[in-house]
């Protein structure tokens, strides 16, 4: 996997005045999904093992987004059912990890969704 194209200025600039900690936290998260899901070959997809719940939980992302100023939101399917979690911004803690696909399926799009409360 090539890290070499992730720009991590971004981790050491001051945030901007009109930017909220989740508005950074979803950038950098969107830039890591989408670097690790163009490093997988055509057989596996992007997955989030969550890591704090007492146990390990693997959830297929299908959307991310935030809502203003602390709250990262995570939709995708757990054990096949359809799921969403809401997290604090303190509380982020997660392994991207790949999953196996189904070959008759094109690869899961990600959406990356700002500002999630005004849709």
């Amino acid at each position: 996997m090539n890290f070499g194209s992730l720009d991590y200025s971004a981790l050491t600039r001051p945030l901007p005045a009109s930017r909220s900690y989740s508005d950074t936290q979803f950038e950098i998260i969107k830039k890591y999904v989408l670097d690790f899901q163009s490093s997988l070959d055509k057989d596996h997809d992007v997955a989030l093992l969550l890591t704090n719940f007492g146990q390990s939980v693997i959830m297929e992302v299908t959307e991310i987004g935030y809502e203003e100023s602390v709250l990262m939101v995570f939709r995708g399917y757990v054990n096949g059912k359809m799921s969403t979690l809401i997290q604090h911004i303190s509380q982020l803690n997660f392994l991207i990890t790949s999953v196996s696909k189904n070959p008759e399926k094109p690869r899961r799009k990600i959406g990356f969704t700002a500002h999630w409360a005004e849709q």
